[in-house]
């Protein structure tokens, strides 16, 4: 299909703003455009019963900001499922704080609690840090949902692009703990350590995801060439340390027809679907990277956004 009229807009506008692309900046000035940039094409904040931010303790005895979101009261007598987001930016930028919007969202339309996760950045903050800052919160709202009135055997991992890469990971690295997922929503996640793809070759340039500022986040990222090998970096087809794939919580999978990462995330549901694990991909014609949070300004989102909702709804049970 052709790219949806109001998308094109959206490039249009980006193309005429004349603005520098992340990978013309430092990682401290992108953080700035991009904490700037992110809410002007989101949907409306939806109110909330109650929104904390909370700090949650990491292995190495640090702590990272985590935003906790209620739609309505907690159920002291009835638990309520939650989710465990990840927000996307390369591993280098984004918080909590830029997909606000989304996350209420989720909150509001899965009739759950989500637990959004201000994992550590690079340059500063090498891999594996976010993969560890991403599975610690994970482990933390397991260990200590009953304090906040969540279900711990009702619990999803979810993300988008880079936060997408972390809840795959941590899909993974639940099985082999004994934590039981109901859900990995991943939403165009990362999976491949090395863009050699159709898609990435087609779709190099000028839609918004560039190769260059893709190579620029990994730059930032990776600690050498090698970790592009590490499974936790490279789920589709890392090696090093890989593990069998099998047993995992099912997944629901977004992809866009005009991103570079499409084939990945297709590849990705294949290698699921191969491991015995439940999938369904969708993927949404005419869309490209970053649409999940173009809703207040494409239409064409709502349905991306009720769709993922229901795979909510659906894994935790609710009608």
């Amino acid at each position: 299909m052709p790219l949806n009229p109001k998308i094109e807009q959206v490039l249009d506008m980006i193309s005429r703003a004349k603005r520098p692309q992340f990978h013309e900046m430092t990682a401290q000035q992108a953080r700035a455009s991009y904490e700037k940039s992110a809410p002007i094409l989101e949907v409306a904040s939806a109110p909330m019963f109650s929104v904390d931010d909370l700090r949650v303790p990491t292995r190495d005895g640090a702590t990272i900001r985590a935003r906790l979101y209620f739609p309505v009261e907690p159920g002291w007598a009835e638990p309520v499922p939650a989710l465990v987001y990840y927000h996307g930016g390369g591993f280098t930028v984004g918080s909590v704080d830029t997909h606000d919007a989304l996350c209420r969202m989720f909150a509001r339309d899965g009739h759950c609690a989500v637990l959004s996760v201000d994992y550590r950045l690079a340059p500063e903050h090498k891999f594996p840090t976010a993969v560890d800052d991403a599975f610690d919160a994970l482990r933390w709202l397991h260990t200590h949902a009953a304090e906040y009135g969540i279900d711990e055997n009702r619990l999803a991992v979810g993300g988008d692009s880079a936060g997408g890469t972390l809840a795959t990971v941590c899909a993974v690295l639940a099985c082999d703990a004994d934590i039981e997922l109901a859900l990995q929503l991943l939403i165009y996640p990362g999976t491949s350590g090395h863009q050699q793809t159709e898609s990435h070759a087609r779709l190099a340039d000028g839609f918004l995801l560039s190769g260059e500022t893709i190579q620029w986040f990994f730059d930032h990222y990776v600690r050498d060439a090698s970790d592009r090998d590490d499974w936790r970096f490279a789920p589709l087809d890392g090696q090093r340390g890989a593990p069998a794939f099998s047993g995992l919580a099912p997944a629901w999978i977004a992809t866009a027809e005009y991103d570079p990462l499409s084939d990945e995330g297709d590849a990705y549901a294949e290698k699921l679907r191969a491991a015995d694990n439940l999938v369904m991909l969708r993927r949404y014609p005419g869309m490209i990277h970053e649409f999940f949070k173009m809703g207040g300004f494409v239409p064409d989102v709502a349905q991306a956004h009720a769709d993922a909702a229901a795979a909510l709804r659906g894994a935790f049970g609710i009608e």
